[in-house]
């Protein structure tokens, strides 16, 4: 109907945008946990390293090379807390991902409820005015029998 054309447009440009939410908060889905995924390689190959040093390799080594496996453990861990901090970053991004994504469907769920609304509306507008045409059809119609019957009594 071209009363509610504007209407109908909001409501596709609101759809556009919710499903463009809905696509940056799925991609900030799989980047937090692509970042989950290398905060679990790094702690398990910072694990793995550990567990081999102490497995009785660590014995009879030299002092220096004692003194690089604890640096590249140092920088290892350093690594661990970057990748936490990423992952913070990214659960924020992740949020705001997600709020945004809500307000777009409340836009639409608003916009449509509006139409939903207009369109209830014109129907008893137009269910009222064909009532009244109906009731009008009737009373002519009572009207010219009662004036058949007085013209047939009253010749």
């Amino acid at each position: 109907m071209p009363k509610f054309r504007a209407l109908e447009l909001a409501i596709e440009q609101a759809t556009r945008q919710r499903d463009a939410e809905a696509r940056k908060h799925a991609q900030a889905q799989r980047t937090l946990q692509y970042a989950q995924g290398q905060l679990s390689q790094l702690e398990n190959y910072s694990n793995d390293t550990d567990a081999r040093w102490v497995g009785g390799h660590a014995v009879n080594l030299s002092v220096e090379l004692i003194k690089h496996h604890y640096q590249f453990m140092d920088r290892l861990q350093n690594a661990v807390s970057l990748q936490h901090g990423v992952i913070k970053n990214l659960e924020q991004q992740l949020s705001l991902a997600h709020q945004k994504l809500l307000q777009a469907e409340y836009r639409l769920a608003g916009f449509k409820q509006v139409l939903k609304g207009r369109r209830l509306a014109l129907n008893g507008v137009q269910q009222r005015r064909e009532q009244r045409i109906t009731d009008e059809f009737a009373a002519m119609r009572y009207a010219r029998g009662n004036t058949l019957q007085t013209l047939e009594e009253h010749p």
